[in-house]
């Protein structure tokens, strides 16, 4: 089964072909990140119209290096869940006008099943059940994939995303926007002792994270340094900045595994490129003697064919969308 995947939740347009779920046979990502750079951060309308102008030749070259024809496509998935509610209705409405002239069936996707559904794409052994981490510029959950369409959020940031945090803290060191790969960068052989920030606790909710407070410590720090005139070492700040909120993520992660039992934990989402947290993860579960999935960084960020990969398990389970399938800025990933 061959589908046209849709994604366009933020700034990258992307649309592939995923025959089956498990190949990509193309995929084609347009990103608007060097307007957004201007800004210090994405500017939704700037995004909308983007994708307005390359969406459909887009899906034109991404048919082009498949080696297909319009004919050849069985079914169109879209992202409709959750991002920036512009951004997510441009891709909803191609692929419902695609969908509609084409004759196929629509398959609306959550956003964040289709990072899930990334480590299918990189790992063919990958079932589930297993335990997911999802980290991103808008969201951070601890998911139990009981099955490729039944999931359960067994923790969430009460309320920043860790990638947001990497963004603000990055753009206010003058580290540019997107942040978390040149913070990442910067952190390369720093002292993560030399400074002390918060970590979070939540008596009632133990796997549930807090960012918003280590933003705040590090946003006092840089200030204070500013107002004396003192200069910061900034390895070490960025050393310390990634280990605390690789404290936030890893031990939870590991806790929730451990109350599964599946021996199976994955990583997704844009956060999951930070090779502190990746380094924390694989150290862990070697410990643990679990086998961990991380995908790719190609497949960390937005793309279509995660879309297309979940789409084909969307489908199977039955799930359809018609010419009324609306888009949704906020939507719980249970919900499908």
């Amino acid at each position: 089964m061959i589908i046209l995947a849709v994604e366009s939740s933020c700034d990258e347009t992307a649309v592939a072909l995923v025959k089956d779920g498990r190949t990509v046979l193309a995929d084609c990502i347009a990103s608007s990140v060097e307007m957004h750079k201007i800004y210090g951060g994405v500017v939704p309308e700037i995004a909308s119209r983007k994708h307005i102008e390359v969406i459909s030749s887009l899906a034109d070259e991404a048919l082009r290096q498949a080696g297909l024809e319009r004919k050849d496509i069985d079914a169109v998935a879209v992202t409709y869940a959750p991002g920036l509610i512009g951004a997510v209705l441009v891709g909803v409405s191609f692929a419902k006008s695609v969908a509609y002239a084409l004759g196929v069936p629509l398959i609306p996707v959550h956003h964040v099943r289709g990072h899930i559904a990334a480590n299918y794409l990189a790992y063919p052994e990958l079932e589930p059940p297993f335990l997911c981490l999802c980290v991103s510029g808008g969201t951070s959950l601890i998911v139990d994939v009981k099955g490729y369409t039944e999931m359960e959020i067994m923790g969430a940031t009460r309320d920043d995303a860790a990638g947001e945090c990497f963004d603000k803290i990055a753009r206010v060191l003058g580290l540019g926007y997107p942040g978390g790969g040149p913070l990442d960068r910067a952190a390369q052989g720093g002292d993560d002792q030399r400074f002390t920030l918060p970590r979070v606790h939540i008596p009632d909710a133990p796997l549930d994270m807090s960012f918003s407070g280590l933003k705040t410590a590090m946003l006092n720090l840089i200030h204070k340094a500013e107002q004396k005139g003192e200069t910061l070492p900034l390895s070490d700040l960025s050393a310390s900045f990634s280990g605390a909120v690789s404290d936030e993520l890893v031990p939870r992660t590991i806790a929730a595994a451990r109350e599964k039992g599946y021996g199976k934990v994955a990583v997704v989402g844009g956060v999951a490129a930070n090779s502190r947290i990746r380094r924390d993860l694989e150290t862990a579960c070697e410990k643990e003697g679990w086998s961990l999935y991380l995908p790719p960084l190609k497949l960390c960020g937005d793309n279509g064919a995660m879309i297309g990969s979940q789409a084909y398990y969307e489908y199977l389970a039955g799930t359809r969308g018609g010419t009324d399938l609306n888009a949704y800025a906020n939507r719980d990933i249970s919900q499908g």
